[in-house]
Protein backbone atom coordinates (compact mmCIF):
# COMPACT_ATOMS: atom_id res chain seq x y z
CA UNK A 1 0.00 0.00 0.00
CA UNK A 2 1.07 3.59 -0.37
CA UNK A 3 0.08 6.90 1.18
CA UNK A 4 -1.18 9.46 -1.31
CA UNK A 5 -2.71 12.97 -1.30
CA UNK A 6 -6.48 12.62 -1.44
CA UNK A 7 -6.69 14.98 -4.40
CA UNK A 8 -4.48 12.60 -6.39
CA UNK A 9 -6.38 9.45 -5.40
CA UNK A 10 -9.24 9.45 -7.93
CA UNK A 11 -9.54 6.01 -9.52
CA UNK A 12 -7.47 4.32 -6.81
CA UNK A 13 -8.69 1.62 -4.40
CA UNK A 14 -8.84 2.17 -0.64
CA UNK A 15 -7.04 -0.51 1.34
CA UNK A 16 -8.75 0.26 4.67
CA UNK A 17 -12.07 1.45 6.09
CA UNK A 18 -12.37 5.17 6.79
CA UNK A 19 -14.48 6.07 9.82
CA UNK A 20 -16.43 9.26 10.41
CA UNK A 21 -17.96 10.63 13.61
CA UNK A 22 -20.79 13.13 13.22
CA UNK A 23 -23.32 14.18 15.87
CA UNK A 24 -22.76 11.10 17.99
CA UNK A 25 -22.63 8.73 15.00
CA UNK A 26 -19.53 6.62 14.45
CA UNK A 27 -19.30 4.36 11.45
CA UNK A 28 -17.66 3.70 8.11
CA UNK A 29 -17.76 6.55 5.62
CA UNK A 30 -15.87 4.52 3.01
CA UNK A 31 -15.19 0.80 2.95
CA UNK A 32 -12.01 -1.01 2.03
CA UNK A 33 -12.08 -1.73 -1.70
CA UNK A 34 -13.93 1.48 -2.53
CA UNK A 35 -12.65 3.10 -5.73
CA UNK A 36 -12.26 6.81 -5.02
CA UNK A 37 -14.31 9.14 -7.22
CA UNK A 38 -13.98 12.85 -7.85
CA UNK A 39 -17.12 13.54 -5.78
CA UNK A 40 -15.63 11.67 -2.79
CA UNK A 41 -12.83 14.19 -2.30
CA UNK A 42 -14.88 16.89 -0.49
CA UNK A 43 -16.38 14.25 1.83
CA UNK A 44 -12.91 12.91 2.66
CA UNK A 45 -11.58 16.39 3.34
CA UNK A 46 -14.61 17.12 5.55
CA UNK A 47 -13.65 14.29 7.88
CA UNK A 48 -10.00 15.35 8.00
CA UNK A 49 -8.57 12.96 5.44
CA UNK A 50 -5.96 14.86 3.44
CA UNK A 51 -4.20 11.62 2.62
CA UNK A 52 -5.40 8.04 2.17
CA UNK A 53 -3.77 4.63 1.81
CA UNK A 54 -4.36 2.90 -1.49
CA UNK A 55 -3.25 -0.37 -3.00
CA UNK A 56 -0.09 -0.55 -5.05
CA UNK A 57 -0.12 -2.87 -8.00
CA UNK A 58 2.15 -5.92 -7.68
CA UNK A 59 3.34 -4.96 -4.19
CA UNK A 60 2.87 -8.53 -2.89
CA UNK A 61 0.88 -7.34 0.14
CA UNK A 62 -2.25 -8.66 1.84
CA UNK A 63 -4.82 -6.79 3.90
CA UNK A 64 -5.28 -7.76 7.56
CA UNK A 65 -8.71 -9.33 7.00
CA UNK A 66 -7.46 -11.44 4.11
CA UNK A 67 -4.56 -12.52 6.28
CA UNK A 68 -6.90 -13.47 9.12
CA UNK A 69 -8.96 -15.65 6.78
CA UNK A 70 -5.88 -17.44 5.47
CA UNK A 71 -4.51 -17.98 8.99
CA UNK A 72 -7.82 -19.54 9.97
CA UNK A 73 -7.84 -21.75 6.90
CA UNK A 74 -4.39 -23.13 7.72
CA UNK A 75 -5.53 -24.30 11.19
CA UNK A 76 -8.94 -26.01 10.86
CA UNK A 77 -10.39 -27.49 14.06
CA UNK A 78 -13.16 -30.10 14.06
CA UNK A 79 -15.85 -29.18 16.57
CA UNK A 80 -15.06 -25.46 16.44
CA UNK A 81 -15.50 -22.58 14.01
CA UNK A 82 -13.85 -19.27 13.18
CA UNK A 83 -15.79 -16.01 13.31
CA UNK A 84 -15.76 -13.67 10.32
CA UNK A 85 -12.93 -11.11 10.45
CA UNK A 86 -13.60 -8.18 12.75
CA UNK A 87 -11.10 -5.39 13.35
CA UNK A 88 -8.57 -7.49 11.49
CA UNK A 89 -8.87 -10.66 13.57
CA UNK A 90 -10.72 -13.96 13.64
CA UNK A 91 -11.70 -15.89 16.77
CA UNK A 92 -11.89 -19.68 17.13
CA UNK A 93 -15.03 -20.71 19.05
CA UNK A 94 -15.67 -24.24 20.30
CA UNK A 95 -19.00 -25.94 19.60
CA UNK A 96 -18.54 -28.77 22.11
CA UNK A 97 -16.99 -29.64 25.47
CA UNK A 98 -13.56 -31.18 25.41
CA UNK A 99 -9.82 -30.86 25.83
CA UNK A 100 -8.13 -28.10 23.81
CA UNK A 101 -4.69 -28.98 22.51
CA UNK A 102 -2.01 -26.67 21.13
CA UNK A 103 1.13 -27.64 19.23
CA UNK A 104 3.16 -25.18 21.29
CA UNK A 105 6.42 -25.68 19.39
CA UNK A 106 4.69 -25.00 16.06
CA UNK A 107 2.82 -22.04 17.53
CA UNK A 108 6.14 -20.47 18.53
CA UNK A 109 7.54 -20.96 15.03
CA UNK A 110 4.49 -19.33 13.42
CA UNK A 111 4.57 -16.39 15.84
CA UNK A 112 8.23 -15.82 14.97
CA UNK A 113 7.14 -14.83 11.46
CA UNK A 114 7.06 -11.08 10.93
CA UNK A 115 3.70 -9.39 11.66
CA UNK A 116 1.79 -12.60 12.59
CA UNK A 117 0.22 -13.00 16.04
CA UNK A 118 -1.75 -16.09 17.10
CA UNK A 119 -2.81 -16.31 20.73
CA UNK A 120 -4.55 -19.30 22.33
CA UNK A 121 -5.76 -20.84 25.54
CA UNK A 122 -3.08 -23.05 27.13
CA UNK A 123 -2.42 -26.56 25.87
CA UNK A 124 -4.36 -29.29 27.75
CA UNK A 125 -7.14 -26.86 28.63
CA UNK A 126 -10.65 -28.19 29.39
CA UNK A 127 -13.26 -26.07 27.61
CA UNK A 128 -17.03 -25.73 27.47
CA UNK A 129 -19.11 -25.11 24.34
CA UNK A 130 -18.95 -21.47 23.29
CA UNK A 131 -15.47 -20.83 24.70
CA UNK A 132 -12.96 -18.71 22.79
CA UNK A 133 -9.99 -20.91 21.94
CA UNK A 134 -7.73 -18.73 19.80
CA UNK A 135 -7.38 -15.35 18.09
CA UNK A 136 -5.45 -14.70 14.88
CA UNK A 137 -4.39 -11.48 13.21
CA UNK A 138 -1.48 -9.51 11.80
CA UNK A 139 -0.24 -6.43 13.62
CA UNK A 140 -0.14 -3.86 10.78
CA UNK A 141 -2.89 -3.10 8.29
CA UNK A 142 -1.08 -5.09 5.60
CA UNK A 143 1.80 -7.51 5.44
CA UNK A 144 3.88 -9.12 2.74
CA UNK A 145 2.12 -12.18 1.34
CA UNK A 146 5.31 -14.17 1.78
CA UNK A 147 4.76 -14.05 5.56
CA UNK A 148 1.39 -15.77 5.27
CA UNK A 149 2.78 -18.27 2.78
CA UNK A 150 5.51 -19.19 5.28
CA UNK A 151 2.94 -19.76 8.03
CA UNK A 152 0.88 -21.92 5.68
CA UNK A 153 3.97 -23.92 4.79
CA UNK A 154 4.77 -24.61 8.45
CA UNK A 155 1.21 -25.76 9.17
CA UNK A 156 0.85 -27.85 6.03
CA UNK A 157 2.36 -30.95 7.62
CA UNK A 158 1.38 -30.45 11.26
CA UNK A 159 -1.80 -29.71 13.16
CA UNK A 160 -1.51 -26.40 15.00
CA UNK A 161 -4.70 -26.63 17.10
CA UNK A 162 -7.02 -29.47 18.06
CA UNK A 163 -10.13 -30.09 20.13
CA UNK A 164 -10.67 -33.54 21.65
CA UNK A 165 -14.36 -34.02 22.58
CA UNK A 166 -14.98 -36.01 25.74
CA UNK A 167 -15.71 -39.70 25.17
CA UNK A 168 -18.04 -41.91 27.15
CA UNK A 169 -16.28 -44.02 29.75
CA UNK A 170 -17.44 -46.66 32.19
CA UNK A 171 -15.60 -46.39 35.49
CA UNK A 172 -14.98 -49.03 38.11
CA UNK A 173 -14.22 -47.60 41.55
CA UNK A 174 -12.25 -49.57 44.16
CA UNK A 175 -12.05 -48.12 47.68
CA UNK A 176 -9.51 -49.77 49.96
CA UNK A 177 -8.86 -49.67 53.69
CA UNK A 178 -9.77 -51.93 56.58
CA UNK A 179 -11.18 -49.00 58.54
CA UNK A 180 -13.74 -48.38 55.79
CA UNK A 181 -14.33 -52.07 55.00
CA UNK A 182 -15.13 -52.89 58.62
CA UNK A 183 -17.33 -49.85 59.04
CA UNK A 184 -15.14 -48.18 61.66
CA UNK A 185 -15.27 -45.00 59.61
CA UNK A 186 -17.67 -43.86 56.92
CA UNK A 187 -16.35 -43.79 53.36
CA UNK A 188 -16.09 -40.26 51.99
CA UNK A 189 -14.53 -41.00 48.64
CA UNK A 190 -17.52 -42.40 46.74
CA UNK A 191 -19.56 -39.14 46.88
CA UNK A 192 -16.49 -37.22 45.70
CA UNK A 193 -15.77 -39.46 42.73
CA UNK A 194 -19.44 -39.57 41.74
CA UNK A 195 -19.62 -35.76 41.76
CA UNK A 196 -16.46 -35.41 39.68
CA UNK A 197 -17.45 -38.07 37.15
CA UNK A 198 -20.87 -36.43 36.80
CA UNK A 199 -19.10 -33.59 34.96
CA UNK A 200 -18.19 -35.98 32.12
CA UNK A 201 -19.99 -38.54 29.94
CA UNK A 202 -19.34 -41.26 32.51
CA UNK A 203 -21.13 -44.32 33.77
CA UNK A 204 -20.10 -46.05 36.98
CA UNK A 205 -19.77 -49.81 36.52
CA UNK A 206 -19.73 -50.21 40.27
CA UNK A 207 -18.13 -49.17 43.54
CA UNK A 208 -16.40 -51.83 45.65
CA UNK A 209 -15.04 -51.37 49.16
CA UNK A 210 -12.13 -53.73 49.89
CA UNK A 211 -10.23 -54.78 52.99
CA UNK A 212 -6.44 -54.44 53.06
CA UNK A 213 -6.23 -57.71 51.19
CA UNK A 214 -4.27 -57.98 47.94
CA UNK A 215 -6.40 -60.70 46.37
CA UNK A 216 -9.64 -58.92 47.27
CA UNK A 217 -8.45 -55.67 45.67
CA UNK A 218 -7.27 -57.41 42.49
CA UNK A 219 -10.48 -59.43 42.32
CA UNK A 220 -12.64 -56.31 42.65
CA UNK A 221 -10.79 -54.64 39.78
CA UNK A 222 -11.18 -57.72 37.56
CA UNK A 223 -14.90 -57.87 38.36
CA UNK A 224 -15.36 -54.27 37.18
CA UNK A 225 -13.43 -55.01 33.98
CA UNK A 226 -15.67 -58.00 33.31
CA UNK A 227 -18.67 -55.67 33.63
CA UNK A 228 -17.24 -53.47 30.87
CA UNK A 229 -15.28 -50.88 32.84
CA UNK A 230 -12.75 -49.06 30.68
CA UNK A 231 -11.44 -46.81 33.47
CA UNK A 232 -10.36 -47.88 36.96
CA UNK A 233 -10.11 -45.56 39.96
CA UNK A 234 -8.47 -46.73 43.19
CA UNK A 235 -8.30 -44.89 46.48
CA UNK A 236 -6.69 -45.71 49.80
CA UNK A 237 -3.27 -47.25 50.43
CA UNK A 238 -1.49 -44.82 48.09
CA UNK A 239 1.42 -43.79 50.32
CA UNK A 240 4.86 -45.42 50.41
CA UNK A 241 4.23 -47.34 53.64
CA UNK A 242 5.09 -51.06 53.29
CA UNK A 243 1.55 -52.11 54.18
CA UNK A 244 -0.09 -49.88 51.55
CA UNK A 245 -1.23 -52.49 49.03
CA UNK A 246 -2.92 -50.51 46.26
CA UNK A 247 0.14 -49.96 44.03
CA UNK A 248 1.05 -53.64 44.44
CA UNK A 249 -2.50 -54.65 43.50
CA UNK A 250 -2.37 -52.48 40.38
CA UNK A 251 0.87 -54.18 39.35
CA UNK A 252 -0.60 -57.62 40.11
CA UNK A 253 -3.51 -56.72 37.87
CA UNK A 254 -1.00 -56.42 35.03
CA UNK A 255 -1.10 -52.67 34.56
CA UNK A 256 1.96 -50.72 33.50
CA UNK A 257 2.63 -47.97 36.03
CA UNK A 258 3.61 -44.75 34.28
CA UNK A 259 4.34 -42.98 37.54
CA UNK A 260 3.61 -43.35 41.23
CA UNK A 261 3.98 -39.81 42.44
CA UNK A 262 3.66 -36.66 40.34
CA UNK A 263 5.19 -33.18 40.74
CA UNK A 264 1.90 -31.63 41.75
CA UNK A 265 0.31 -30.54 45.02
CA UNK A 266 -2.21 -31.43 46.25
CA UNK A 267 -2.12 -35.00 45.02
CA UNK A 268 1.62 -35.77 45.10
CA UNK A 269 1.07 -39.50 45.62
CA UNK A 270 -1.20 -39.95 42.60
CA UNK A 271 -0.54 -43.12 40.61
CA UNK A 272 -1.06 -43.26 36.84
CA UNK A 273 -1.06 -46.60 35.03
CA UNK A 274 -2.53 -48.34 31.97
CA UNK A 275 -3.89 -51.82 31.57
CA UNK A 276 -3.73 -51.93 27.79
CA UNK A 277 -5.90 -48.99 26.82
CA UNK A 278 -7.66 -48.84 30.20
CA UNK A 279 -6.45 -45.86 32.27
CA UNK A 280 -5.90 -46.61 35.94
CA UNK A 281 -5.68 -43.86 38.56
CA UNK A 282 -4.63 -44.28 42.17
CA UNK A 283 -6.04 -41.26 43.96
CA UNK A 284 -4.62 -40.16 47.33
CA UNK A 285 -6.73 -38.88 50.20
CA UNK A 286 -6.27 -35.20 49.32
CA UNK A 287 -9.12 -35.57 46.81
CA UNK A 288 -11.51 -36.13 49.71
CA UNK A 289 -10.48 -33.06 51.67
CA UNK A 290 -9.77 -30.43 49.00
CA UNK A 291 -12.00 -29.13 46.18
CA UNK A 292 -9.30 -29.39 43.51
CA UNK A 293 -6.36 -31.78 43.20
CA UNK A 294 -4.37 -33.36 40.40
CA UNK A 295 -7.32 -35.76 40.03
CA UNK A 296 -9.27 -32.85 38.49
CA UNK A 297 -6.40 -32.04 36.14
CA UNK A 298 -6.09 -35.59 34.81
CA UNK A 299 -9.77 -36.40 34.36
CA UNK A 300 -10.34 -34.15 31.29
CA UNK A 301 -7.40 -35.70 29.45
CA UNK A 302 -8.60 -39.23 30.24
CA UNK A 303 -12.10 -38.47 28.95
CA UNK A 304 -10.61 -36.78 25.87
CA UNK A 305 -8.88 -40.06 25.04
CA UNK A 306 -5.31 -38.77 25.28
CA UNK A 307 -2.93 -41.32 26.76
CA UNK A 308 -0.89 -39.79 29.57
CA UNK A 309 2.87 -40.19 29.29
CA UNK A 310 5.62 -39.84 31.85
CA UNK A 311 6.71 -36.69 30.02
CA UNK A 312 3.20 -35.23 30.47
CA UNK A 313 3.36 -35.94 34.19
CA UNK A 314 6.84 -34.46 34.56
CA UNK A 315 5.61 -31.25 32.90
CA UNK A 316 3.03 -30.91 35.68
CA UNK A 317 5.77 -29.45 37.86
CA UNK A 318 5.49 -26.10 36.04
CA UNK A 319 2.06 -24.99 37.26
CA UNK A 320 1.58 -27.97 39.53
CA UNK A 321 1.30 -26.05 42.78
CA UNK A 322 -2.27 -25.17 43.73
CA UNK A 323 -2.59 -21.77 45.40
CA UNK A 324 -5.42 -23.05 47.65
CA UNK A 325 -7.50 -19.95 46.97
CA UNK A 326 -10.40 -19.17 49.27
CA UNK A 327 -12.76 -19.51 46.29
CA UNK A 328 -11.64 -22.11 43.76
CA UNK A 329 -11.66 -20.96 40.10
CA UNK A 330 -10.19 -24.09 38.52
CA UNK A 331 -9.57 -24.50 35.60
CA UNK A 332 -9.35 -20.72 35.16
CA UNK A 333 -6.15 -20.53 37.18
CA UNK A 334 -2.47 -21.49 37.11
CA UNK A 335 -2.98 -25.00 38.55
CA UNK A 336 -2.44 -27.90 36.18
CA UNK A 337 -1.18 -25.91 33.21
CA UNK A 338 1.28 -28.21 31.47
Amino acid sequence: MKKIDVTQAVGMTLCHDITKMVDGFKGPAFRRGHVIREEDIPALLDIGKRTVFVWEEHAGELHEEDCALRLAAMAPVTGAHYTPPSEGKVLLITETRGMFRVNTALLSRVNEIEDITITTLPDHYPVEAGARLASMRIVPLVTKERNIIEAERLCAGERLLDLRPYRERKAGVIITGSEVYTGRIQDRFEPVVRAKLAQYPAQIAGVTVCDDDLEMIVGAAKAHLEKGADFLIFTGGMSVDPDDLTPTAIRRLGAQIISHGVPSQPGNMTLVAYLGDVPVLGVPGAAIHLPTTIFDVLLPQIFAGDKLTREDLIHLGDGGLCQLCGACHFPNCTFGRY
